[in-house]
């Protein structure tokens, strides 16, 4: 795990390359990041894919019971997804 407020995970992009992921908190919005190898530079990942956002919210979750996150925070993160990908609701 990264620092404070950072959420991290690991999965194979479109191309089956093995790519790390994480994204932070700034001010409620959401800044995600990835690189493909350990010792890669993190750069700004602009686009996420509908799976990074579902990842995040997985991490989100997680951290409530632990209170490291509150349910208000996951609120803002479903609303903010719906507005984001309103083809995919009933995912949520």
């Amino acid at each position: 795990m990264g620092a404070k407020g950072e959420i991290n995970w690991k999965r194979c992009d479109e191309y089956g390359e093995r790519m790390e992921y994480y994204a932070r908190n700034e001010r409620n919005v959401w800044k995600f990041f990835r690189r493909e190898r350990r010792f890669e530079r993190w750069e700004a990942y602009l686009e996420p894919a509908f799976e990074d956002w579902m990842e995040l919210l997985d991490g989100v979750r997680r951290r409530i019971p632990r209170r490291k996150m509150e349910p208000a925070d996951e609120n803002r993160l479903v609303r903010t997804i719906k507005e984001k990908f309103p083809d995919q609701k009933d995912r949520l």
